[in-house]
């Protein structure tokens, strides 16, 4: 069977949407079209006014002395009027470039996402916001605990992008830590029943940022958002990823200088230290060096290295448990036989090899 690929295209979070219309103007002449009342709650709920702050129900309530429910039934008689009007009837083709330009960069998309498009200002954003609030076609989906706030302009193909990200998450353990690639490859299996026009990987990238389940660190691997490898909240973090990263042990010096070069976050040496100690992810495995506990590296000095290794293999030669132990540890051959020879701890038998005393 032939592997699916994303496809590539040019970015489509840089390129702001630009309309043949005048967003000003068309938004002037919808709120002429409303009862002068509605034309003030209206101006105050959108921000259209010279104070682009959008007010609450309430605040206008309060401000006008009437209850949040009256204002809510000023604001909708308002709309009402104003999609019964002639120059609504009349802006169609405005309304249809709005719903073009949404549907080019993938019908369903981010609220933040999507103002930050359509205008430069807050004032446009808001004019923006209030021409969506008008016409059927665009729907507003609240947040929840699963998404972000999103507006989409096709209800099948946000459905189904909705279904493929909970079943995507899903599919995920707290341990699975991937590229970008490997991520959307997966992603796109799951977006079978949605058009082939919008898999490409700006919008499927769009379309994860929804998730507020799933997410990514700052060397641009995914996994659940909850993850440890995902959610960085301090140094100790961002050496988890660093170390990882590097593939290898690393002496905390070098962790500390990767956190910088990598993430642009400054970490002193001792912080770094402490930080790795406290940590049950790190083991200390050689003199300031570090590895994590993932890669099989077992806690605690050499001697107790020693006892787990002769515990579970039984009794050994002496360059038996050298060769172990510089597996777990990167100590010198006379550190581990100055360990062995430690009566204390263990016992040469008969035949040369050693056990736990």
């Amino acid at each position: 069977m032939a592997t699916k690929t994303v496809t590539k295209r040019p970015s489509l979070s840089l390129a702001p949407a630009q309309f043949t219309f005048d967003s000003t103007k068309l938004a002037k002449q919808f709120l002429a079209a409303a009862p002068e009342r509605a034309r003030e709650v209206l101006i105050r709920r959108f921000g259209l006014g010279t104070d682009p702050e959008r007010e609450t129900l309430e605040a206008i309530g309060d401000r006008s002395g009437i209850t949040r429910e009256r204002v809510r039934q000023i604001e909708a008689a308002g709309l009402d009027a104003i999609r019964a009007s002639k120059i609504f009837k009349e802006s169609g083709a405005a309304f249809e470039e709005l719903a073009q330009y949404i549907r080019s960069i993938g019908v369903l998309v981010p609220e933040e996402t999507l103002f930050s498009l359509l205008g430069k200002d807050e004032k446009t954003r808001n004019r923006m916001r209030f021409l969506l609030m008008l016409d059927s076609a665009f729907m507003r989906e609240r947040e929840t605990d699963e998404f972000l706030a999103r507006w989409h302009v096709d209800a099948a193909t946000a459905k189904h992008v909705h279904g493929a990200l909970s079943r995507l998450y899903g599919s995920l353990s707290d341990e699975d830590v991937l590229s970008e690639g490997a991520l959307l490859d997966r992603f796109l299996e799951e977006l079978k029943e949605v058009n082939e026009a919008y898999k490409n990987e700006e919008i499927m990238k769009r379309w994860l940022s929804l998730s507020k389940n799933i997410g990514k660190n700052p060397l641009t691997q995914w996994g659940r958002a909850s993850a440890s490898a995902i959610r960085i909240k301090g140094v100790r973090d961002y050496a988890y990823l660093a170390i990882k990263r590097h593939g290898k042990p690393m002496h905390f010096s070098e962790v500390a200088k990767a956190i910088n070069t990598l993430f642009s976050k400054k970490a002193h040496l001792a912080t770094t230290h402490n930080e790795l100690i406290k940590d049950p992810r790190f083991v200390l495995v050689g003199r300031g060096l570090y590895a994590l506990t993932e890669w099989g590296y077992r806690p605690g000095v050499v001697h107790d290295v020693i006892r787990e290794i002769l515990t579970e293999k039984g009794p050994l030669k002496k360059d038996e448990i050298i060769q172990q132990v510089k597996s777990a540890r990167f100590v010198k051959d006379n550190t581990i036989l100055v360990n062995i020879n430690d009566s204390r701890y263990f016992k040469r038998l008969k035949d040369g090899r050693y056990t736990v005393a």
